[in-house]
């Protein structure tokens, strides 16, 4: 079997989610995290490793909460998140607090991975579906083009909104099965039965809820990676003075390979997902879970 890897971004503050670490508050009935089912799913799937990106502060309880769980099943790998982890001749902005995005997250992991990845937020669910499908993609052979071969899982925007306020999606354009353009778009709300994003003054304008939105389930290869550093110095060349908020983000790394013609992204399209954007969110997710287990989708012991 060829190895593959499942990587999870786990180092964001959660900033939107109140006072605790949202990566880690329990949903399922045993004190499962999201994660838990994550990991589950892609295990069965075929996916071999498990790479955490982490925040070093957080190792300790995050080994406790299920890291140390894991290892005893398949193979662990930790990689961290820095916020002054820049290339030389770089410098953290003074008044910035949190790292530069998920593009550095995935950087951190540079070292660590020589095989395909599918790379996933660690507070999204993201359904055994998804996985399949991108497993799938990489194990498969493909035509030797010259271009990177990605691929990612694509759901319906309005099946990813919150009832408890805006959220920030990759919304993208595809063609015969294939990604040409995604804009990572922040402010999107439930409107009207639909969807919406801010324009001119704060207005809302209505958006299409059925179109197909990235969130950040893409499947990749380790020469990604290289990319992945040499853009990130020039991204912090760009960054301009007292910004203290620019952040250098996989859609738009992606979005630049996808313009200049180096990359293809085959879009799978998934069909279920929810996560925990704010802390009201989370009852919903905790019911979903009952729900999956009612219907025989996992066991009440995820492992067992």
């Amino acid at each position: 079997m060829k190895k593959t890897a499942l990587v999870i971004m786990a180092a964001g503050i959660g900033s939107r989610f109140g006072k605790g670490i949202k990566q880690l508050e329990p949903v399922g009935p045993n004190g499962e995290i999201i994660m838990d089912y994550s990991i589950h799913d892609a295990l069965e799937a075929g996916f071999n490793k498990v790479v955490f990106i982490i925040r070093k502060d957080l190792e300790k309880d995050f080994k406790e909460i299920i890291g140390n769980r894991i290892e005893k099943i398949t193979e662990v790998e930790y990689a961290f998140q820095a916020i002054d982890n820049l290339p030389e001749g770089f410098s953290v902005p003074e008044g910035r607090t949190k790292p530069w995005g998920t593009g550095q997250a995935v950087l951190s992991c540079k070292g660590l991975l020589e095989e395909p990845f599918v790379v996933i937020n660690a507070d999204d669910y993201y359904g055994k579906e998804a996985f399949v499908k991108v497993h799938d993609y990489l194990v498969a052979d493909h035509e030797d083009t010259g271009k990177f071969d990605f691929c990612m899982a694509g759901f319906i925007l309005g099946n990813t909104l919150s009832d408890n306020g805006a959220v920030t999606r990759g919304i993208c354009q595809v063609k015969d099965g294939f990604l040409t353009d995604v804009v990572e778009t922040g402010g999107i709300v439930k409107y009207e039965g639909g969807a919406a994003v801010p324009g001119e003054g704060d207005k809302l304008v209505p958006g299409d809820a059925n179109s197909y939105v990235s969130m950040n389930m893409w499947g990749l290869t380790p020469e990604f990676l290289d990319v992945v550093e040499s853009g990130f110095t020039e991204f912090l060349k760009g960054v301009k003075p007292g910004d203290i908020k620019a952040e250098y983000l996989l859609p738009g790394i992606i979005d630049g390979l996808l313009k200049s013609g180096k990359a293809t992204v085959r879009v799978d399209t998934a069909s279920k997902w929810f996560g925990v954007t704010y802390k009201e969110d989370k009852q919903s997710v905790v019911d979903s879970f009952k729900k999956l287990i009612a219907d025989g989708v996992y066991n009440e012991k995820l492992f067992s």
